[in-house]
């Protein structure tokens, strides 16, 4: 697909999505960058802000199959992965998938989910495929995982482990609307007299895979390749920090500024694309050491400085 096809096609995606979410302009496109880049996102924010309906509204405008599984603490692994039922006809076992076979998977409040659980659906990101009893399941391409975590109650929670927040393309934060935002919410509402919101389909699964095979196509500049590794050490050499981002991190930059590149019509990736998508995919990956953390240094603090203080290369294409 070429770049200028592939902003046409975003650009479409953007407008149907938009006749759902009011606003969100930054958010949104983050979110489809993340797709689009075949990556997960974990969106961390309080209830009622949209998220469910923004990751309904995606897998409706990409023509995707779209999933929905509310995490509770009683929750087992094969309720999500599915598990092997004995047909009383034959008096054989068959597998029966699970919620977790689907496109885009909402896994909502991923928190409450016991360890086992998580677990599961840790194996299921990063290996596309379910294990039951003795055998294994491709999951369906694309396999996206949108997860959303509530970061104020924290009764009957389980925190989710460093090496799986790390499974994570990208982390973001919705947050409250603006108050033109929130009028035109309510007036949408009035307007269509009905809970239920129509979200257009823009395009086929299979041209939304060839989008997301676009951004191997993608030209990365070795000075730029270079920013991307200056940034991710900076982040590791700030004293604040436990643990800075690793090599991981870097992969991940790299990843989701192709992708930013190309759903802006270029086949070449700008150091402003990695500096637009530093915070979403570094600030989960650094881990502040206990004194800085109770004086309110978090994550995204330490990528802000990283980015300010690393050089910006000079790009000649």
């Amino acid at each position: 697909m070429k770049p200028a096809d592939a902003r046409e096609l975003a650009n479409a995606i953007r407008a149907s999505v938009g006749t759902a979410v009011v606003g969100r302009t930054e958010v949104l496109e983050t979110i489809l960058t993340g797709l689009v880049a075949d990556g997960h996102l974990l969106i961390e924010d309080l209830p009622g802000l949209g998220k469910t309906l923004m990751a309904r509204s995606f897998a409706a405008a990409l023509g995707l199959d779209f999933q929905r599984i509310q995490f509770t603490a009683d929750l087992l692994p094969h309720d999500i992965t599915g598990s092997e039922m004995l047909d009383p006809a034959t008096a054989q076992f068959h597998f029966r998938p699970g919620p977790v076979f689907a496109n885009v998977l909402l896994a909502d409040e991923i928190n409450r989910a016991p360890p086992k659980v998580q677990s599961a659906l840790l194996e299921a990101m990063q290996e596309h495929q379910v294990t039951s009893e003795r055998s294994t399941y491709a999951l369906p391409s694309p396999f996206l995982v949108l997860a959303t975590e509530n970061p104020l109650e924290l009764e009957g929670t389980y925190p989710l482990p460093e090496a799986q927040v790390d499974r994570f393309l990208l982390r973001l934060r919705v947050g409250y609307p603006t108050a033109d935002e929130e009028r035109g919410i309510l007036e949408r509402r009035r307007a269509r007299k009905q809970e239920e919101v129509t979200v257009a389909t823009t395009t086929t699964l299979a041209q939304f895979q060839e989008l997301q095979r676009a951004v191997e196509d993608v030209e990365l500049e070795p000075s730029v390749a270079g920013y991307v590794v200056d940034l991710v050490r900076a982040t590791r050499a700030d004293p604040r920090v436990e643990v800075g981002a690793s090599p991981r991190g870097s992969l991940a930059i790299q990843k989701v500024a192709r992708a930013r590149a190309l759903l802006a019509g270029r086949d070449f990736v700008l150091p402003d694309d990695v500096k637009a998508m530093a915070l979403p995919a570094l600030a989960h990956r650094v881990l502040v050491k206990p004194e800085p953390w109770i004086r309110g240094v978090r994550g995204e603090d330490v990528v802000r400085a990283a980015v300010e203080r690393t050089s910006v290369p000079k790009v000649s294409y």
